[in-house]
């Protein structure tokens, strides 16, 4: 074997060694993630029973996936399906405005200069160090006292605002919205809000994109804010009404079924965002990388 070739041999065995540690974590990273979805899978295949009596990572005798989840839609009226719809609308209405304004605010305070602006961008970073659990009381007495407590807005309202979404789409658009290119736009005769829907909103893709599911998995596993909000079963977002059946278990064993048929239900719709949304992300970071 000549030296040459000895040297190749040797490159290719250093560059493979941290491929296949690398590979190594993500596939540990990968089932972290993964195992507990495989475990729902199992579970809501599986009686009340078979649940205590069987290995919890393999199927039972009998796959009753289908059977169950047509109990979890069928109980009590269907209302599960009311709580499924409800969170629909919490989390989808929620996030796209939530994302529509941090645009418009992140924007406004990238590209327009006016008094009073590194204040309320301060401000709004503090609010990113607040948890929610803190203002949760708060505005549950707010809302008591203008009647808003125990209705759809209780929990729609406080899930309009996302400073973190705010200081993400400032950041965005002050280094990818061209001011040349608005400047143009403004002799051209286009208005300011024009520039923001046409322009700016397109240049701000992977970050509306980011922000959007920020906010649809935060409200959609929110927990506690509609705890505080809500009285009304019929107002339940899914995690209230999935914790609603958990607590029965011990007086009646077949919500075992329900509750862990109704959780495999409640992850599809997150899993189907992140699937059709992230190429977003892909054609965002492939902006700007063709050779010149």
């Amino acid at each position: 074997m000549s030296a040459q070739t000895a040297g190749g041999a040797a490159a290719g065995t250093a560059r493979t060694g941290p491929k296949i540690i690398v590979t190594a974590v993500l596939v540990v990273v990968a089932a972290y993630f993964l195992v507990p979805i495989y475990w729902v899978i199992v579970a809501a295949s599986k009686s009340s029973e078979e649940l205590f009596t069987t290995n919890g990572f393999w199927f039972g005798q009998h796959f009753r996936l289908f059977s169950n989840l047509a109990d979890v839609f069928s109980y009590d009226g269907h209302i599960f399906i009311r709580w499924f719809a409800n969170s629909v609308l919490y989390a989808g209405v929620g996030a796209v405005l939530a994302t529509y304004f941090a645009a418009a605010a992140g924007y406004a305070m990238a590209k327009y200069d006016f008094r009073g602006r590194n204040a309320v961008y301060a401000a709004v970073l503090g609010g990113v160090l607040v948890p929610g659990t803190a203002t949760a009381l708060p505005l549950f007495l707010l809302f008591s006292q203008i009647g808003l407590a125990n209705t759809y807005l209780a929990v729609l309202l406080p899930s309009l605002v996302s400073p973190f979404g705010l200081f993400l789409c400032r950041i965005y658009a002050a280094s990818t919205v061209d001011t040349a290119l608005m400047e143009s736009a403004r002799i051209d005769g286009a208005g300011e809000l024009r520039i923001f829907h046409v322009i700016a909103l397109r240049s701000l893709t992977p970050a509306l994109v980011t922000v959007f599911l920020f906010q649809l998995v935060s409200i959609w596993n929110n927990y506690f804010l509609p705890l505080i909000m809500l009285s009304d079963a019929k107002l339940f977002p899914i995690t209230l009404g999935l914790n609603n059946w958990r607590s029965q278990v011990d007086r009646l064993p077949e919500f075992y079924q329900l509750t862990t048929g109704g959780v495999l239900v409640s992850v599809i719709p997150l899993a189907i965002a992140m699937i059709v949304l992230q190429r977003f992300w892909r054609g965002g970071l492939t902006e700007g990388a063709v050779k010149g």
